[in-house]
C-alpha cells in the first residue's frame, strides 16, 4: 500500500506530528509518497518524492492530510478527481472533516487489515460567468457570495431550475453542502444536515427580511444567482471553500448544482455524527 502524506507546514507542531505518522506507517510496511517540495523538511529514508500534487496523488492508494479542515478540504478535492480516498489527521481547532487526532495514530494499523469504511461526501459544481468568460470550480464546503466591508447591502436574485425563486437584500448568501452545513452556514443560523445526504443548503447572511430563512434543496436542484441592482460602489465577491476568491462584476451569473464528483473519506471509527458534532462544538466553546 502507498500513502501520500500532505502536511500543512504552516501550522505549529505539524512537522513533528507528520514524522510521528510516517514512522507509524513505516512500521506497518506502508510506502510513503510526498511532493518534491517536502523533501527539505523530511529527509527520511524510503520516502518517494514526486513532482506536483497530481502525480503524487496518482501514485498512492490513500491520501493522508496532516492539518486542519481547510488543508483536508483542499487535498480532498484534488484526490476526488483521481478517485482516491482521504484520511485527515487533525491539527486544527475543530476538525469536522478529520478522522484522527494525533493521539490516535495506532488506528493507522487498520488500514493494512481493511478494517475501515469509505464515506462519500457530495460536492458542488460552480460555474461563474462574467465578461464573456466562464470558470468552473468544485466546492466541498460552500460557496459564499458577500459584500465588501464598506459597501451597502447587496441585492441578489435567485432562480431555481430555471424559474425565479426569490430576491435577497442581505450581506450575502451561503450555498453549502451537508459537509459545509457545520461551517459558516451554521454560524449564520443555518441547520445542520447529515454529511452523507445529498442536498444543497442556501443560507442568507444578515438578510433584511423577517422571512429570510435557510432553504434546503434536493440534489436535482440547479440554482442561478445574479445581481439585481448592481451599484458601481458595490464590492461583491465569491469565496469557494474559503480558499478561492473571485471579484464579481455587474453582469455576473453563478450557476450551482450537485457535482457528479464526490469526495471519499476514510472512516476508522464508528462514531455517531451528532455525538461528534456536540463534542466538537463543545470543544470550540472552551
Amino acid at each position: 500500500m502507498n500513502i501520500a502524506v500532505f502536511p500543512n507546514m504552516q501550522k505549529k507542531e505539524v512537522h513533528k506530528s507528520t514524522i510521528k505518522a510516517i514512522k507509524h506507517l513505516n512500521r506497518l510496511d506502508i510506502k510513503i509518497v510526498m511532493e518534491s517540495g517536502m523533501k527539505k523538511y523530511f529527509e527520511m529514508p524510503d520516502i518517494i518524492f514526486f513532482d506536483g500534487l497530481k502525480q503524487t496523488i496518482k501514485a498512492c492508494d490513500i491520501v493522508l492530510v496532516v492539518g486542519g479542515d481547510g488543508s483536508i478540504i483542499h487535498a480532498a478535492k484534488h484526490a476526488a478527481l483521481e478517485n482516491k480516498p482521504v484520511l485527515g489527521l487533525n491539527m486544527g481547532r475543530v476538525g469536522f472533516v478529520a478522522e484522527l487526532e494525533i493521539n490516535e495514530l495506532d488506528r493507522l494499523a487498520d488500514l493494512t487489515t481493511g478494517n475501515y469504511s469509505i464515506e462519500k461526501r457530495m460536492m458542488l459544481d460552480i460555474v461563474v460567468s462574467q465578461k464573456n468568460s466562464k470558470r468552473k470550480f468544485l466546492a466541498l464546503n460552500d460557496a459564499v457570495i458577500s459584500r465588501g466591508a464598506l459597501s451597502r447591502m447587496i441585492e441578489l436574485a435567485v432562480s431555481y431550475n430555471g424559474s425565479k425563486m426569490s430576491h435577497y437584500r442581505s450581506d450575502g448568501l451561503i450555498i453549502s453542502t451537508p459537509t459545509g452545513s457545520t461551517a459558516y452556514s451554521l454560524s449564520a443560523g443555518g441547520p445542520v444536515i447529515e454529511p452523507q445526504m445529498k442536498a444543497m443548503l442556501l443560507t442568507p447572511i444578515c438578510a433584511q427580511s423577517l422571512f429570510s430563512r435557510s432553504v434546503v434543496f434536493s440534489d436535482k436542484a440547479k440554482l442561478k444567482i445574479s445581481s439585481e441592482e448592481y451599484d458601481v460602489r458595490d464590492e461583491i465577491s465569491l469565496s469557494i471553500d474559503g480558499e478561492t476568491a473571485i471579484k464579481l462584476d455587474e453582469d455576473f451569473c453563478i450557476t450551482i448544482g450537485v457535482s457528479d464528483t464526490s469526495v471519499k473519506l476514510v472512516k476508522l471509527k464508528d462514531v455517531n455524527f451528532y455525538s461528534l458534532l456536540n463534542d466538537k462544538l463543545s470543544e470550540k466553546r472552551t
